[in-house]
């Protein structure tokens, strides 16, 4: 397939390293979850032209293997672009993932430019450098969908990154807020798209194990132990120790908003009770 073609999902190869039954035997869970996230916000319609953010990490590999078996039997007709940005971090080496997403049938977009050495700059020693990494990522991304005509940008954030951005933004901005499964950009041009948003990181860390996409580690903010998300998911991970359902319960929370227990005037309003 050559680049801005149509998938053809009949024609995707078999990944290389392992058997495709047995893979999408390991992925049954992540698929299905993926399917009702898909389904509960109408994310994909007939048509749409759905941009995959892939960075070379397991998220969003799985990611982009999941929509292509999601896609063989689905009753839309959508076509799936994946696209990375090389932002020149050390490290970053993308051939062998290019062959992977090659190998699936579809051709990796490699977009390039370096703001890593903007980062280092700007970022005194010491802070992290995620903020500014990924407000210039997301900047670059959303510009080259707009540019190519896509109209929605699929994402792989999961469920864990759901719960971990809920405790950041209570913790550290005194704000009640999360990773919504759809979200319109801040620019009004692009449509973001979740669908891992029911799937935990451990079910995607399972289908990995046999999916056994390249790796392309971020040597960037990877290598930074200060962290605030860091720190939420040990505490997190503690908490769970304790009670097995707490993650399962935070999830359900996100769904479950009741205004009236809370202290926001401009989503209830208490004066006129």
């Amino acid at each position: 397939m050559k680049w801005g073609m149509e998938t053809s999902p009949d024609k995707a190869s078999k990944p290389p390293t392992s058997d495709r039954k047995e893979v999408d035997q390991a992925l049954t869970t992540v698929r299905k979850k993926c399917v009702k996230a898909l389904n509960d916000f109408g994310m994909i319609q007939d048509g749409d032209r759905i941009m995959v953010a892939v960075s070379g990490g397991k998220d969003s590999s799985v990611l982009l293997y999941t929509l292509l078996q999601i896609q063989k039997k689905s009753k839309f007709n959508f076509s799936l672009y994946p696209v990375i940005l090389d932002q020149k971090q050390p490290g970053f080496y993308v051939d062998a993932f290019k062959k992977w997403v090659d190998s699936l049938g579809l051709e990796l977009k490699v977009l390039q430019q370096d703001t890593y050495s903007i980062v280092k700059e700007k970022v005194p020693e010491g802070k992290t450098f995620c903020s500014l990494c990924s407000r210039l990522r997301r900047g670059i991304l959303y510009n080259h969908a707009h540019e190519m005509g896509f109209n929605k940008i699929a994402l792989g954030h999961h469920a864990d990154d759901a719960i971990e951005t809920l405790f950041l933004n209570q913790f550290y901005s005194g704000k009640i807020s999360s990773m919504p499964p759809v979200l319109r950009s801040d620019d009004g041009r692009n449509l973001l798209l979740r669908p891992f948003c029911y799937v935990y990181e451990n079910e995607i860390i399972d289908g990995q194990r046999i999916l056994s996409p390249p790796v392309i580690p971020c040597n960037l903010c990877g290598s930074q132990d200060n962290l605030k998300r860091k720190k939420i998911k040990q505490l997190i991970a503690q908490l769970e120790s304790e009670s097995p359902q707490l993650k399962a319960s935070l999830l359900n929370s996100l769904g479950n908003v009741r205004a009236s227990q809370l202290f926001d005037q401009t989503l209830f309003s208490f004066k006129n009770l």
